[in-house]
């Protein structure tokens, strides 16, 4: 066996940066480079790969960019430029499955992949997602505290970018959302989520922050929070405790009464009242692994009640039974197992919904 991990075949692709190479692709290729430089004549791991490589054309893609970055500084290893050599160390030296870990591959990839590829930048195709200081993985749910004391909680599908400086404790919410609860800080900092809409700043509170499109979402549970739009500098809200606000780029709307359970997720729950069913699969899809939808002809059919997000196969039957509905489900395989999950009347034997 070659000293240096198998090389795809290039000739297969010849435009590389055709389409963009998911992130996790990337970094799994990532991954395969590490255990393949580590063991070089190891026969399973090598039929591992092969395996892996021949499953997607992405996965082929990703490898291509690898080989071409390889061939012109990786070989050898002690060729490589520092960063790109001291990121690679780090991946291959943290424990495996661990933050640090999954932050250093991410730093490689982005070496690796950014040069040249107009498609490959930190902001771009889901990459400021994954090189962001903490994130979870959809269904996940996780608790960090920070230097200060204060715990953040991340909800399914959640990304964030730690940032404190002498002047101020910043949080940079990348992508979903997070509950925050404030500690007191004896430098007298103030404490700022940050959103692409603006800044929601902390005033000794128990809070959460969740983005949507182009909207961002505040809901305070104790304490008060002062919303400033990114384009309206200087024109600011404050909510006060069991009050809610969603704010633009340049507006932010009136307070509001919040759902007192809209942090029920920090419990694992989603709870409904007379929720549509269509608008409570797009909840419980923030969950899911698998896509889940109703017919129209149920749509609006209303759910109440709280629901564990850990077993979203229980729910779904659950409701079903509840609306005496069926749920109907559709496996294809483009490479990727996809999965589709439908809520769909039950039909009587003549064919009309049981009503």
């Amino acid at each position: 066996m070659s000293d240096h991990p198998p090389r795809g075949d290039q000739a297969s692709s010849p435009n590389l940066d055709a389409a963009p190479i998911p992130p996790e692709v990337a970094q799994r290729a990532v991954e395969w480079l590490i255990h393949l430089q580590a063991e070089p004549e190891c026969p399973a791991l090598r039929s591992k790969w092969q395996r892996w490589h021949a499953a997607h054309p992405d996965h082929e893609r990703a490898w291509e960019r690898i080989e071409t970055v390889r061939g012109q500084v990786l070989d050898p290893l002690s060729k490589l430029p520092s960063p790109l050599k001291s990121a690679l160390v780090r991946a291959s030296l943290t424990p495996p499955r661990s933050p640090a870990r999954r932050n250093a591959l991410a730093s490689v990839a982005v070496l690796l992949f950014a040069g040249g590829a107009a498609w490959l930048t930190r902001e771009e195709a889901g990459w400021a997602e994954w090189v962001a200081d903490w994130r979870t993985s959809k269904g996940e749910r996780r608790t960090v505290t920070l230097a200060d004391g204060t715990k953040l909680t991340l909800n399914t599908s959640t990304a964030v970018n730690i940032n404190f400086s002498a002047h101020e404790r910043r949080v940079r919410l990348v992508t979903g959302e997070v509950f925050i609860s404030t500690a007191h800080d004896r430098m007298l900092r103030p404490f700022l989520i940050e959103t692409p809409e603006g800044e929601a700043q902390a005033l000794g509170t128990r809070y959460t922050v969740r983005l949507h499109d182009k909207v961002t979402e505040v809901n305070v549970m104790e304490g008060a929070v002062q919303i400033e739009p990114r384009h309206a500098a200087g024109r600011t809200q404050t909510l006060q405790a069991g009050q809610r606000a969603n704010f633009t780029w340049h507006a932010v709307t009136s307070p509001y009464a919040m759902d007192p359970n809209s942090n029920a997720w920090t419990d694992g729950f989603i709870v409904a009242k007379g929720m549509r069913l269509a608008d409570f699969l797009a909840e419980l899809s923030r969950y899911s692994p698998d896509a889940l939808s109703c017919d129209p002809m149920v749509a609006d059919l209303r759910v109440s009640g709280s629901y564990p997000v850990a077993d979203i196969h229980q729910v779904l039957d659950t409701v079903s039974a509840m609306l005496s509905l069926k749920v109907e489900t559709v496996t294809r395989f483009w490479g990727w197992q996809t999965v589709r999950v439908r809520l769909v009347p039950r039909l009587t034997a003549r064919g009309s919904p049981v009503s």
